[in-house]
């Protein structure tokens, strides 16, 4: 969501005389979920609204002009992508490519290639950057917590050719084996999942509720609503159930590479 929002409730807190923490204690919410919000990287929750309205005395004003899901993808993506940064787990599941923070430099420049309309080469360069810095949440050895669930048209997808994919795989799977990420496949003989619809971010964090990303073609949405949340998880659970176990899934994916041109 833009900042606008933001900016009229940390106006709304200024003039009542109130700390973000004053405030997050009368609406029954955390200081940094408040800041989040101020700061334009939180979508309040309807009941997050109603709360911060009932603190401020402000009517039903912050109830009624919640940002709208009509924002563009930009917009809720951009927050998703800051909020990845201070998850400490994440769980994906990918339905035509790799989730950003698992692409290799290469297998991202021509995932980002096949933009429309097309990028220039400096918003190409760009765009590459900012998927890179994304990847290196997991330089820490230990936090985020990542599973990563992929539909086994991530791997059949042959995502600017044999080489790329060849590698891409194998550095999901070294992350695998070197216990950096769970990953799991939901193999093509599965049929009809429940998360055949569009890919999925899920993420928790140490001191505010957990949030869900869902994005199709020129669709994305965060979403912060407890019960909806909730509901995507239980999605991703009962997908997961059925998914390969993570031996099998690492097999699959070995031979997939070497199908490839991958040699070890």
């Amino acid at each position: 969501m833009g900042s606008t929002y933001g900016d009229w409730l940390r106006e709304q807190r200024e003039a009542a005389g109130l700390t973000q923490q004053q405030l997050a204690d009368a609406a029954v919410m955390t200081r940094s979920h408040i800041a989040h919000i101020e700061a334009g990287r939180r979508i309040p929750s309807k009941e997050d609204a109603r709360r911060l309205d009932k603190a401020l005395d402000t009517g039903n004003v912050l109830s009624s002009f919640l940002p709208q899901s009509d924002s563009t993808i930009a917009d809720h993506f951009g927050a998703a992508r800051q909020l990845e940064q201070q998850a400490t787990m994440i769980r994906e599941f990918a339905l035509s490519f790799m989730p950003g923070i698992l692409q290799t430099e290469e297998y991202a420049r021509a995932v980002l290639g096949a933009a429309y309309p097309p990028r220039n080469d400096e918003e190409r360069d760009r765009a590459l950057v900012t998927r890179l810095e994304r990847a290196k949440i997991l330089d820490d050895s230990v936090t985020p917590a990542v599973w990563a669930m992929l539909d086994e048209a991530v791997l059949r997808r042959g995502v600017g050719g044999k080489s790329v994919m060849a590698e891409q795989i194998m550095h999901v799977v070294r992350l695998a084996e070197r216990g950096r990420v769970r990953v799991h496949v939901v193999p093509f003989g599965l049929g009809m999942h429940p998360l055949l619809a569009g890919m999925v971010s899920l993420m928790w964090f140490e001191d505010q509720p957990p949030v869900a990303y869902t994005e199709g073609v020129r669709m994305g949405r965060l979403h912060d609503s407890p019960d909806l949340v909730h509901r995507i998880q239980c999605a991703y659970d009962l997908t997961l159930g059925e998914a390969l176990p993570m031996r099998d899934s690492i097999a699959l994916m070995r031979e997939t590479a070497k199908e490839y041109g991958h040699h070890d």
